[in-house]
């Protein structure tokens, strides 16, 4: 493998990559991951993560080695990392988390929770979560890459943002502990009624009525003044 990845141009060489995927400096080397990336995501999509194999990524992706994909990603769990950060709006959304400290809970809030339900109307990210949410139930190695990583990543920006947001005075001190995981826990019935449980979704209610509703709930027993 060694001997592989040698042969790459230093064009080609990428910075470490991040959990969600670090876009390397050069053109090619950009286009290079995007063709990866694009390749692992139907291979993820049709084989599951177990199934899935870095060959078959390779072949899909018609690159001459399979230790070009090593180059960009050095295990296949960061490259099932780098396809969630891509295709899930949450990812997204905080893939730039000094961006958004400053910006008042109303506004950061709304967009977590509107990033969290749009996953339900995006095709690829929704492909993605309805093949992984049982093989997640079945293999413990699956849901620590979907729990541990993805929404362990999520819950620390929250945690972050709100411990910051009570140091300026626009919230009361609290355990953001609890109030990041409380705050997660209010867009999932909203979530599963358009994903897997139609039973809990209400049909004149708007992802946007919902989030107006859940944030300001949320943020009257943060005031200040409470």
């Amino acid at each position: 493998m060694v001997d592989e990845r040698a042969k790459a141009s230093e064009q080609d060489m990428p910075g470490e990559p991040s959990d969600f995927g670090e876009q390397p400096a050069s053109q090619e080397g950009q286009d290079r991951q995007r063709q990866i990336l694009d390749a692992a995501f139907e291979e993820f999509a049709s084989q599951g993560f177990r199934g899935a194999t870095i060959k078959g990524i390779a072949k899909r992706a018609k690159l001459a080695s399979q230790a070009l994909i090593y180059w960009y990603f050095p295990t296949k769990e960061a490259l099932f990392q780098a396809v969630l950060g891509r295709h899930l709006p949450i990812a997204q959304v905080i893939s730039d988390p000094d961006a958004l400290l400053e910006r008042p809970p109303e506004e950061v809030l709304s967009l977590l929770a509107r990033a969290y339900l749009a996953m339900a109307d995006r095709p690829a990210a929704l492909r993605l979560v309805r093949l992984f949410a049982p093989e997640a139930l079945r293999r413990p190695e699956i849901a620590d890459l979907l729990g541990g990583r993805v929404i362990g990543r999520v819950l620390a920006f929250i945690e972050s943002y709100l411990a910051h947001q009570v140091e300026l005075g626009r919230l009361r001190p609290h355990d953001v502990r609890a109030s990041a995981r409380a705050f997660v826990g209010m867009t999932l019935p909203q979530l599963g009624g358009k994903l897997f449980l139609p039973v809990l979704k209400v049909e004149d209610l708007s992802d946007d009525a919902y989030v107006e509703s859940i944030v300001t709930i949320f943020l009257r027993g943060l005031h200040p003044e409470a």
